[in-house]
């Protein structure tokens, strides 16, 4: 019995690991879909853009809901209202490039091509490499709180260096957080897929208007 516990235990932890992982990316797939509907509603509606107080209170007030019913099944539509919330705010920034740009359709598949390659290579890695990447996790949060307090100072003073500065950071930092968050899913660091799915569907978020931002500087013809 002890020999049937010691094979089964592995077993049984690979099997969950493996749960998660598909739940994760089932969900991911699905609110990623649904934030797209919401951000083509704010722009086929025309909707303004939403303020930045107004964006933080709604962001983390459904990110604290999500957390709290992470493991009932209300986690669920809390994932699907934040995630919601988050396309309606990302549409008027969109729209604001459509018109801003004359090749601003062309700027937005591009952010969204590079977003997809990032994030499939690096999870692909990890995946693959199966490295634990939970080294990672202290400077990374240093790194979003500091990028985050130059990316509000960078709009206070308007300084265009600045913000295209914050958005390369955001860049390597949304990169490491999908490599760690990734790592978290496969070594056991994170059971819980609905929190699971809501990092990395920030990472990709911010990762792709981070790669909007600077194709626009580079590449956007007015």
């Amino acid at each position: 019995m002890k020999v049937n516990t010691a094979i089964s235990s592995p077993q049984s932890s690979i099997l969950a690991t493996n749960k998660v992982l598909k739940n994760t990316y089932m969900l991911l797939s699905m609110t990623l879909m649904f934030s797209a509907m919401t951000a083509g509603a704010a722009m086929y509606f025309n909707l303004p853009p939403f303020g930045m107080i107004a964006t933080l209170v709604g962001f983390y007030g459904l990110f604290f809901l999500t957390a709290k019913f992470s493991n009932s099944a209300l986690g669920l539509l809390f994932v699907f209202a934040l995630t919601g919330f988050m396309g309606l705010t990302l549409g008027p920034i969109l729209s604001m490039y459509v018109h801003a740009f004359s090749n601003g359709h062309e700027l937005i598949m591009m952010a969204l091509g590079g977003t997809g390659a990032i994030f499939l290579g690096l999870s692909g890695y990890a995946l693959t490499t199966r490295k634990d990447f939970s080294y990672l996790g202290g400077f990374l949060m240093v790194g979003v709180l500091v990028a985050f307090l130059a990316g509000i100072g960078a709009i206070v003073f308007a300084i265009p260096a600045l913000s295209l500065a914050v958005s390369a950071m955001f860049i390597l930092l949304m990169s490491g957080m999908i490599l760690l968050q990734t790592s978290q899913i496969i070594n056991g660091g994170e059971t819980n897929y609905i929190l699971a799915t809501i990092s990395l569907y920030v990472s990709i978020y911010n990762l792709f208007l981070s790669l909007l931002q600077i194709l626009g500087v580079f590449s956007g013809r007015e």
